[in-house]
């Protein structure tokens, strides 16, 4: 029988409730710190980024100027554009290293396509490209190969073809003065904002596909885990290939952009470009291990290699080298900070 009262008999010690207050604060802290951390790793970069332009501004009032503003958005738009690609495959777990030579492909055949108008000029890129990153997806979601070796293949394919099609680079395509793909370069009459705002318009689009649809919460579970995905029912290959394509086509209108702007398909151009595209999507926050990134962040990732080679420029005394020893710095830096980041997260 249990002691009560009634027979003189102390009731049972038992240990005093703690106060609701209380019992929320201990709940609430650690939950708070981890949103904390959670917005440092997908947000940090705007921060550093703002502190830069601050005090670039501050130093170099040239560097302020709506001028050199308008220079640093159009430089950075085809990287954005490359870059937006890369992090939905990033998020699925994968890599693409071919994104440098699908946009230098698809600027040439852009340009050489010019010839007949503007909608070959779009066309051609876009399903030579889209094609590119077509098999990249299929090769490693259907066939299961490690996607640093399926894209590390592309690269030398895509640069291959490119070569093959300018004769091994000596061959210089123009795209013809007056023609309609032109309108879309630089210049009061050209377009030269058609850049900013074409990047600006996939980035948004881009966003909202992996924050508000079905399709983006399925590259997130992909990239936490395929097993769980697959078990959860989700078309894991789908995804896989989707993204690789989407990256392919994005990185050829891209290039193809890019030729309207020079008027010709330069073969020299996008060479280490997946580097930079790497670096910037994970410079903004996006796990290299996948489950994990935003689009924003790639974007603030962006403008920050953009302004950091815009203030090389400014200083005058420095060459176009030390960008990549900046660049290569700052990726160590957010790299050691999302490490710990994580386990920051972890450990609440």
């Amino acid at each position: 029988m249990n002691p009560t009262p009634a027979l003189g008999l102390p009731e049972p010690a038992t240990a005093p409730s703690a106060p609701p207050a209380a019992a929320a604060g201990r709940t609430a802290g650690p939950a708070g710190r981890e949103r904390l951390l959670a917005l440092l790793q997908r947000q940090g970069v705007l921060a550093v980024l703002l502190v830069v332009v601050v005090l670039s501004s501050i130093v170099y009032p040239s560097f302020g100027t709506l001028d050199n503003a308008r220079s640093i958005t159009v430089q950075a738009s085809f990287l954005a554009v490359v870059a937006l690609g890369m992090t939905l495959v990033i998020i699925t777990g994968g890599i693409d290293l071919s994104v440098g030579s699908v946009f230098a492909l698809g600027g040439v055949l852009a340009a050489w396509a010019s010839q007949w108008g503007i909608v070959p000029a779009l066309l051609l890129p876009l399903a030579v490209c889209g094609a590119i990153g077509a098999v990249n997806g299929l090769l490693v979601a259907r066939a299961g190969m490690a996607p640093f070796i399926v894209t590390l293949a592309s690269l030398l394919a895509a640069r291959g073809l490119l070569l093959a099609i300018t004769h091994e680079g000596a061959t210089t395509y123009l795209v013809p003065r007056g023609a309609a793909v032109a309108a879309r370069g630089p210049g009061p009459r050209g377009g030269g904002g058609v850049p900013p705002r074409g990047a600006r318009g996939q980035v948004g689009a881009g966003g909202l596909l992996l924050q508000r649809t079905s399709f983006g919460q399925t590259l997130f579970a992909v990239g936490g885990s395929a097993d769980a995905a697959t078990l959860m029912g989700l078309p894991v290959a789908r995804a896989k290939v989707t993204v690789y394509l989407l990256s392919g086509l994005l990185a050829g209108l891209a290039g193809a952009i890019n030729a309207a702007r020079l008027s010709s398909g330069v073969t020299i151009v996008g060479v280490g470009m997946e580097l930079d595209a790497i670096s910037a999507v994970v410079i903004g926050g996006t796990l290299l291990v996948g489950g994990a990134g935003s689009v924003s962040g790639t974007l603030w990732g962006v403008l920050l290699l953009a302004v950091i080679q815009n203030l090389i420029n400014q200083i005058g005394s420095l060459n176009s080298s030390y960008q990549s020893v900046v660049s290569g710095g700052f990726l160590i830096l957010v790299v050691v900070a999302q490490r710990y980041l994580a386990r920051g997260r972890r450990s609440t």
